[in-house]
């Protein structure tokens, strides 16, 4: 018979929205099998189930991080770095990512681009080994044009049977999402804009209708107005970034597209680390607020939010949850929002509401216990003291 574990802490929230006083949550193998007031849930446990108490803390569901990149090292060198890297060494450094991402509270994770089926790889090796680690979802190699964003990780495709050919090879390799540079980046020298658009609306409709075939989502990195909308048209399910860009500086915010992504449940992931202080800073306050203020908008217009960090581009760290998050509260977002888009409304968001981002009966042991109250004060989520991802203690 599987053995119980019983958490206890001051301070349930099963999510967000329904904070309990005295709460518990009883586990059992990798599934939660209740979660409430504490005398109803100590009733349920087996004279022999594991106790751990944490009076004062926080009982929540693990974090989500729904934007990284494990095989980049967040390092100013982070590219020339990962193109001398040998497979063994990107192995282990994204395993080491990994481990830091869940030591922070991080249980799951969608890492949105590597070479190689990196991912996919470290992900069969770790549950071979059954290490503890956050759920991983998997993009594999990006599909991008000739020279164009992130070309490096080995998805150029030209024509469409190059686009269905690497769509194919992505999930054999076992990805969970297909990742599309819809438009230029920051990172790749040469190619496009970030505001430009690498794909029209045609070619990004074929690739999501094959990805489809396989049963997989479409991620498209978009920060140009043109690119966001030909991939909403397109029926992507997650825009990555989504700033809207029309060139330096200048942002064209389309209700009409922002509107369509709100009826069709298609998210927005802001891809914003603890850099944001920073970035704000060299902007300036006004330009600041236009550029992140793009996240109070959507949210207005009831567009889904992703909490992601692109975690693995230079200073993008993979163990400061809160440094992002606190982005949102300098924006206005109240603290109880704040935590349902770092938990259940992200897991929503990327298809896996039914899995975890709440502590339900029935779901996976994705736990995280933190010392304070993070709804008084965000900065409680930097005091991890004990994570359980799957069932598995960190």
């Amino acid at each position: 018979m599987t053995s119980q574990l019983l958490l206890t802490a001051g301070l349930l929230l099963s999510r967000p929205s329904t904070p309990v006083e005295d709460g518990a949550v009883l586990v059992e193998g990798d599934r939660i099998l209740a979660a409430g007031p504490r005398a109803d849930v100590v009733a349920q446990a087996s004279p022999d189930a594991e106790r751990l108490d944490f009076p004062g803390a926080t009982l929540m569901p693990g974090l989500v991080n729904a934007h990284v990149h494990l095989a980049f090292d967040a390092t100013r060198e982070m590219l020339p770095n990962f193109l001398a890297s040998e497979d063994a060494a990107l192995r282990a450094g994204a395993k080491d990512r990994l481990g830091q991402l869940l030591r922070s509270g991080v249980t799951t994770v969608r890492d949105l681009g590597d070479r190689d089926a990196l991912g996919a790889r470290v992900r069969a090796e770790l549950d071979a080994e059954g290490v503890a680690a956050p759920r991983l979802l998997t993009a594999g190699t990006p599909l991008t044009v000739p020279n164009g964003h992130c070309h490096f990780l080995g998805g150029e495709v030209d024509g469409e049977a190059a686009i269905r050919a690497l769509i194919d090879a992505d999930a054999a390799a076992g990805a969970d999402v297909i990742k599309v540079m819809a438009s230029g980046g920051q990172i790749t020298e040469g190619g496009a804009e970030m505001w430009e658009s690498q794909f029209d609306v045609r070619t990004l409709r074929l690739i999501v209708e094959h990805a489809a075939r396989h049963g997989l989502p479409v991620a498209a990195h978009a920060h140009g107005a043109d690119a966001i909308e030909a991939a909403v048209e397109a029926g992507a399910r997650t825009i990555e970034h989504c700033t809207w860009m029309t060139g330096p500086q200048r942002q064209d915010r389309r209700e009409g597209v922002a509107k369509r992504m709100a009826d069709e449940g298609i998210a927005a992931c802001s891809t914003s680390s603890r850099n944001w202080r920073t970035m704000a800073e060299r902007m300036g306050e006004e330009l600041a607020k236009t550029v992140y203020g793009r996240l109070s908008w959507l949210e207005e217009l009831g567009v889904p939010l992703l909490s992601g960090t692109d975690a693995g581009l230079p200073g993008s760290v993979f163990d400061d949850p809160v440094g992002a998050l606190e982005l949102y509260e300098w924006l206005g977002f109240g603290r109880r929002r704040i935590l349902e888009i770092a938990t259940e409304d992200s897991a929503a968001g990327l298809g896996i509401g039914d899995v975890t981002g709440r502590l339900a009966p029935g779901l996976s042991a994705d736990v995280l216990v933190v010392d304070g109250h993070p709804l008084d004060d965000l900065t409680a989520l930097r005091n991890v003291l004990f994570v359980l991802s799957r069932g598995t203690r960190a």
